[in-house]
């Protein structure tokens, strides 16, 4: 099991590979972002993107999917949910037909207020697709729960 105590500033984490396939980028964009860019070729050819991409909330999905594989891969992680992101930024296009991956750095830590059970941490989470170049970052507070709860 992995507790609040056992997290470590600075650790770092490598992992995933999500291959976005067109018909899930089109689905997702059908669903939830029906933008013309995301569902028409000829519409996004004449945009700066120069061809069909995936909304930024679609990347998002998927990297939530990588790192819920990654928890469940590495065993028993005491993760309590999230309390928010700060710091999102899609940095470039995802397209039908890249591989994405994710690199998390804890970067800070503290107790949670009012909840002694619980902790929190902050992690830097960037995506990157199969060119190694980082299509997405944010920053996420991850609740955990502590082995014993705090008594200060």
């Amino acid at each position: 099991m992995t507790y609040y105590e056992d997290l470590q500033i600075g650790a770092k984490n490598s992992f995933g590979s999500y291959h976005v396939t067109r018909e899930e980028a089109l689905e997702f964009a059908n669903k939830y972002d029906p933008q013309s860019f995301h569902l028409d070729d000829d519409a996004a050819a004449a945009t700066h993107f120069g061809r069909l991409s995936c909304s930024g909330w679609h990347t998002a999905a998927m990297t939530m999917r990588m790192i819920v594989d990654n928890m469940d891969d590495t065993a028993s992680v005491k993760s309590l949910g999230a309390a928010g992101i700060d710091d999102l930024r899609w940095i470039r296009p995802v397209f039908p037909g890249d591989t994405l991956r994710v690199e998390t750095e804890i970067i800070g830590k503290a107790p949670w207020p009012g909840r002694p059970e619980m902790g929190v941490f902050q992690s830097k989470t960037v995506v990157f697709n199969q060119d190694d170049k980082p299509v997405m970052s944010y920053v996420a507070k991850v609740l955990m729960q502590r082995r014993q709860p705090a008594t200060d």
